[in-house]
C-alpha cells in the first residue's frame, strides 16, 4: 500500500471512537495483508494499530482481517473422516492453575483429533505449552509432524511462530507498543485446516461475548464459544459452565450445574498442574464438573461436524 492509501485509511479509522469510520470487509483484508506482510512503515503501522484498538473493530473488519490471516500460512490435513477441534491457548494462566491441556486431552482421549495451537512462554503467566511439555508432550516442529500427531495420538501441539508466522510477527508487536492488537483477536478466530473444523472461542471480559456471537451468526460457523478462565479457552472450574454453539444454521446453549469446591492443583506452576492432569488422565479420575461439561461439548460438537455423520 502506498503512502496516500496509509494516510486516507489512518483518517478513517483514527477519529476517536465514535467519529472513527469502518473499513469494509475487501479493504480491511488488503490492510491487514499489508500487516501481515510487514509492509507499511512502523509510524504508521503503530497509528493503524492503535487506531483499532481505540475504535474497534466491526464485523466487516473481522471479517477481512480473518480472510487476510487464513491467506497468510499452509492449512493442515485433518485424518480422514474427522472434524478436529482447535484450542487457541495465548493467555496462560496468572492465579489458576491451566487447564486447558486437560481439556485438550480428554477430548482427545473420545478419539476426537485435537489441535492446540499457542505461544510457548509468556512472563508472569503459565502458559498451555509450558503445561504440555512439563507432561512430556513437546509441540510439533512442523506443519508436517502435527498431522502425523494428529493421525497417530489424536493431539497435536504447535507454536503460532509453526503454525503461522506472519500473525505471529503482528502478536510480537506488543512488546514494542505496550497493547494487544487486532492480531490478539484473530489469532483465536483462525482455522488451520482445510476441511471442517470446530473453533473453540474464549473471550475475556462478558461484553465480547455479544461481538463474538454476533460475528458467528452473521460471517462464521462451527464454533464453540465461552467465557473463559483468564482468558485460556477451558471453562472456569468455579462457574456455571455455559458454551455456546454455532453451526451456520442455529446458535444453541449447553449448559451444566456448577461445583462449588472442585479438586484443583495445588499451584499454578507447570510441573504441578501437569502431575495432577496426568493422574487425572492415568487414574481415570473424575474431572472439574465444568471442563467435563466443556470436554462432552466438544466431543459433540465435533461428531456433528464430523463427515461420517
Amino acid at each position: 500500500m502506498d503512502s496516500k492509501q496509509l494516510i486516507s485509511i489512518i483518517k478513517e479509522i483514527g477519529r476517536g471512537k465514535n467519529a472513527a469510520r469502518d473499513l469494509s470487509r475487501e479493504d480491511a483484508r488488503t490492510l491487514f495483508t499489508a500487516i501481515l506482510n510487514d509492509e507499511i512503515p512502523p509510524l504508521q503501522l503503530g497509528a493503524i494499530l492503535i487506531a483499532l484498538r481505540i475504535k474497534g473493530e466491526s464485523l466487516e473488519e473481522l471479517a477481512g482481517f480473518l480472510d487476510a490471516c487464513e491467506a497468510s500460512y499452509p492449512h493442515l490435513k485433518a485424518p480422514a473422516g474427522t472434524a478436529p477441534l482447535v484450542i487457541p491457548a495465548y493467555n496462560g494462566a496468572r492465579q489458576l492453575p491451566n487447564l486447558t491441556p486437560l481439556l485438550a486431552s480428554l477430548v482427545a482421549r473420545e478419539g476426537k483429533p485435537v489441535l492446540v495451537h499457542g505461544v510457548p512462554d509468556d512472563p508472569g503467566r503459565v502458559t498451555t505449552i509450558e503445561v504440555f511439555r512439563a507432561m512430556g508432550i513437546e509441540p510439533a516442529a512442523s506443519i508436517g509432524e502435527a498431522e502425523q500427531q494428529l493421525a497417530e495420538r489424536k493431539l497435536a501441539v504447535i507454536t503460532i511462530d509453526t503454525l503461522a508466522p506472519k500473525l505471529a510477527r503482528v502478536l510480537k508487536l506488543r512488546r514494542e507498543i505496550g497493547l494487544r492488537s487486532s492480531g490478539h483477536t484473530l489469532v483465536k478466530m483462525i482455522q488451520p485446516f482445510t476441511s471442517k473444523a470446530v473453533r473453540l472461542v474464549s473471550v475475556t471480559h462478558p461484553e465480547y461475548l455479544d461481538r463474538m456471537r454476533a460475528f458467528f451468526t452473521s460471517y462464521g460457523s462451527d464454533a464453540l464459544l465461552l467465557r473463559g478462565a483468564e482468558g485460556e479457552a477451558v471453562a472456569h472450574p468455579r462457574r456455571e459452565p455455559v458454551i455456546e454453539w454455532f453451526d451456520g444454521k442455529k446458535a444453541e446453549v449447553w449448559r451444566s450445574s456448577p461445583e462449588e469446591d472442585p479438586e484443583l492443583p495445588e499451584r499454578r506452576d507447570a510441573l504441578v498442574t501437569a502431575t495432577w492432569i496426568n493422574k487425572i488422565l492415568i487414574e481415570k479420575r473424575v474431572a472439574p464438573i465444568a471442563v467435563a461439561h466443556q470436554a462432552e461439548c466438544c466431543v459433540s460438537a465435533t461428531t456433528i461436524m464430523s463427515p461420517t455423520t
